[in-house]
């Protein structure tokens, strides 16, 4: 998928296309769509806006961050927490990943804002990944073809994000719901393998479960 985006000098020249990760491969995901009870699909959530905040949970610029997204920065490892566009991914004691429908100047422009003097960064870090989303009845047998975590119901659920691996690629892991709906985000230098990791995944669930 592409987007236009007009940078310095405006009016100069052509407006520029900003591109996503996988943007040559949204043909063959929707090939590799499987239905019915072994269902499963994979598309991309392109240009989602991702601002990396570290700061002191206990201090001053903290709350008013929490303020400024209108939710909470999640205290435990895999917790997440969201309100309105924003969804904000614990990623460490000191240091979340926030995932937001609005855009990213602005978001990271707000944080900043909130943090103030405050020890601590915000920074714009929306063209450091991308967001693929695997859905259906067998995301997550899928998923545990490649993926070391535990993710039974009982161990991994909606609202969960971890830092792990699918196949031999780093991701950020997060169940949005129990269809059970994931979204994975890669580095923007490995989405391509992964989505053909994924693709290639799909294909063994268009025929019968074998015993």
């Amino acid at each position: 998928m592409a987007e236009p985006t007009i940078g310095a000098g405006a009016g100069a020249g052509p407006v520029a296309l900003r591109t996503s990760p996988v943007a040559h491969l949204q043909e063959r995901m929707r090939a590799a769509t499987v239905s019915g009870d072994r269902g499963v699909a994979l598309t991309e959530w392109s240009f989602v806006s991702m601002v990396n905040v570290r700061v002191d949970p206990a201090s001053e610029g903290a709350d008013r961050i929490e303020k400024t997204l209108g939710a909470p920065l999640p205290r435990q490892c895999g917790h997440t927490s969201a309100f309105g566009p924003h969804t904000v991914v614990w990623l460490g004691p000191d240091e979340w990943l926030v995932l937001s429908q609005a855009e990213e100047a602005s978001v990271a422009a707000e944080l900043r804002e909130a943090l103030g003097a405050d020890p601590g960064s915000v920074v714009d870090v929306s063209a450091n990944r991308t967001t693929l989303e695997l859905s259906g009845p067998a995301a997550r047998p899928l998923l545990e073809k490649g993926c070391p975590l535990d993710l039974h119901p009982r161990a991994f659920g909606p609202g969960r994000a971890v830092s792990t691996t699918v196949g031999p690629v780093a991701v950020l892991l997060w169940q949005v719901d129990d269809t059970p709906t994931y979204r994975l985000l890669p580095r923007s230098s490995f989405a391509d393998y992964l989505t053909r990791w994924l693709i290639d995944a799909m294909d063994e669930y268009r025929g019968p479960e074998v015993p």
